[in-house]
């Protein structure tokens, strides 16, 4: 089975996985400690654990770019 993302599709979760939701996680962990909001922890994990898969879907679709790219030399 072979995976690839178009290059929006692509970009769009680079952004995610790279900027903004560890950004997220980092803003609410902060906040949560300062207003006393629950589940500091468990949400910031959960974003962590979100941006592993989504950086392993990228990592899956530029292995095949690769791949198909490296067969036409």
């Amino acid at each position: 089975m072979e995976f690839e993302l178009n290059n929006k599709v692509y970009d769009v979760l680079k952004w995610l996985a790279l900027i903004a939701l560890p950004a997220l996680a980092v803003l609410y962990n902060v906040l949560a400690g300062v207003w006393g909001w629950p589940y500091a922890q468990e949400v910031s994990t959960t974003i962590n654990a979100v941006i592993a898969f989504i950086g392993t879907l990228i990592g899956i679709s530029t292995a095949a770019y690769k791949k198909e790219n490296c067969n036409g030399d």
